[in-house]
């Protein structure tokens, strides 16, 4: 008998999948805990069409506890500590021990790190954000929206341009589009710039098509929520009716805390195995900093989330059970790109190629729609 216990913080992408692998996997004297502090899971790619008024908020999230794999322990918990030494976590005055632990805490978003950001804006990066800026996006009879990249890195690096052209068309559905102007004030210096060039620009044009101004390389500095005004370090002030945010995003304290990052970084990880440096205690998703050849890092999205559970629930299982091999996370990805109007583009490829990432951007089309729809449901399908 193993009678051993797997930790796993976090019910996102990464956390879900991590666990339900790993329930598959082991034996079921194995014990496997999900610590999750909100007590749900969201859908997060749902939120852009929450945002726009094709989703209700009960379409995007289910309580974590409705796992539909048996046999996972789920604890509505806050982590207030980690011991990844002892692989034990601690939640106020409780604490649990365990003999593997995996972090999927994912990135906290921080929009008080701008001052006025969570009084003017919309952080359509929650479901409580998403929500009210659909209200106000159909109240809106005239004059600018504004979607703001608050600060690098962020996760989905795809989304704010996505939404930034479901916008538009949600604006030329209701007839105001020609008496809205509509804008991306962005960060960082060009879209998806680590997916290469080629994609870069793919989106830039696919921004310019539907008349959407985009403004780079512009770093927000406070906001005047009561002047509808925002004000950018070089000087800009950029007045807004309607203002739709990526907030800043920041590893969680208590990672920070345990030693688990690098200093004023995100999560240290082996960039296959995604152990830590300690034993035993691995770390995927948004949470972690990966360093690609090309210099910058790994961005942050969910099918990352996706294959480094997967690749953790393997290592673990082989390590217990002393059979099969250690997964490896090989660094391919892939996104969907929405526009809306019932069209989508999608952009596939390896991060972990040298000297650059080698990712394609492929024809635009209403079947890349449909397969992010499909994609939709089978996840609630398959893990709920």
């Amino acid at each position: 008998m193993s009678d051993k216990t797997a930790i796993v913080l976090g019910g996102g992408v990464g956390g879900v999948v991590a666990a339900s692998h790993l329930r598959r996997l082991l034996p079921q004297e194995d014990r496997i805990v999900v610590i999750e502090r909100s007590g749900r899971h969201v859908f997060w790619p749902s939120l852009l069409w929450l945002m726009t008024g094709t989703r209700k908020v009960q379409d995007v999230q289910r309580d974590i506890a409705a796992l539909k794999q048996p046999g996972i322990d789920v604890l509505k918990r806050e982590v207030t500590r980690i011991d990844p030494g002892t692989c034990t976590v601690y939640m106020g005055d409780e604490s649990l021990q365990g003999d593997a632990l995996v972090v999927a805490l994912g990135a906290q978003l921080a929009p008080d790190r701008i001052p006025g950001l969570s009084e003017g804006g919309h952080n359509f990066y929650t479901v409580e954000g998403a929500a009210h800026l659909y209200e106000d996006l159909q109240a809106l009879r005239e004059g600018r929206v504004v979607v703001l990249i608050a600060g690098v890195p962020f996760k989905c690096p795809a989304a704010p341009y996505e939404a930034a052209m479901l916008i538009d068309h949600l604006l030329r559905k209701r007839g105001v589009r020609d008496r809205v102007e509509l804008e991306v004030w962005a960060a960082e210096p060009a879209p998806m710039g680590v997916a290469g060039p080629v994609v870069s620009q793919g989106v830039t044009n696919l921004v310019a098509e539907h008349a959407i101004g985009y403004h780079p390389s512009r770093q927000i500095s406070k906001v005047d929520a009561a002047k509808g005004r925002l004000h950018f370090e070089s000087g800009e002030e950029v007045p807004f009716d309607v203002l739709a945010v990526v907030p800043p995003h920041v590893p969680p304290a208590v990672a920070q805390e345990a030693g688990l990052t690098a200093p004023g970084g995100w999560v240290e990880i082996d960039r296959e195995s995604c152990e830590t440096r300690f034993e035993n205690v691995f770390a995927i998703g948004d949470v972690t900093g990966v360093m690609l050849a090309m210099g910058k890092p790994l961005p942050k999205a969910g099918v990352f989330a996706h294959a480094q559970a997967e690749a953790v629930a393997k290592t673990i299982a082989a390590r217990w059970s002393g059979k099969g091999e250690e997964g490896r996370f090989s660094g391919n990805g892939e996104c969907f790109i929405e526009m809306g109007s019932g069209v989508a583009g999608f952009a596939r490829g390896n991060f972990y190629a040298e000297p650059a990432p080698e990712v394609k951007m492929f024809r635009t089309g209403r079947h890349w729609h449909v397969a992010k729809v499909a994609f939709e449901k089978n996840w609630w399908r398959s893990w709920f």
